[in-house]
């Protein structure tokens, strides 16, 4: 399960991962993105869009060997539980196979992307981060393996 979820997103994440589910917009995707951060956790949730995490002074994203993984509709799976009254949302392992060594990756960030089409990170809508502590070796690949109990679950009091 997530550190945090974005405050932008409260209430949100199963509605938006419900859009990719569903192909409705139709380029609609999760994206999965993976950074350096010195920053706090309580400063970083704040923030809005990718590009306001980019911009964060003490935030880098790691951007060699393609750390960026969309995740589309056949990746995803949600459960809705009458039973305990929640729903989960679960999401097949992410590998990246051999990344180069170098760049430290702290955290990651599952990010909803409207239109997947358009490359635009002001578009990309943060929704839950995670800590990922590891570094590429060059030789190694970096799995990040998701929780038995799926990415997030959203309940009902």
């Amino acid at each position: 399960m997530s550190n945090f979820v974005f405050d932008s997103a409260l209430g949100r994440v199963v509605e938006l991962v419900r859009n990719v589910k569903n192909g409705s917009p139709t380029n609609s995707r999760l994206v999965l993105l993976a950074f350096n951060t010195a920053a706090a956790d309580s400063t970083l949730r704040s923030l809005t869009t990718v590009t306001a995490i980019e911009s964060d002074a003490d935030t880098d994203e790691t951007t060699s060997s393609g750390t960026r993984k969309v995740i589309g509709a056949s990746d995803i799976t949600i459960t809705v539980d009458n039973t305990n009254h929640r729903i989960d949302i679960d999401v097949v392992d992410q590998t990246w196979e051999t990344p180069e060594a170098g760049d430290e990756w702290t955290d990651l960030c599952l990010a909803y992307d409207p239109d997947n089409s358009s490359g635009d990170d002001s578009d990309l809508i943060p929704l839950l981060w995670f800590d990922f502590g590891v570094t590429p070796d060059g030789g190694s690949d970096i799995v990040a393996q998701v929780n038995a109990a799926g990415v997030f679950r959203a309940v009902s009091s």
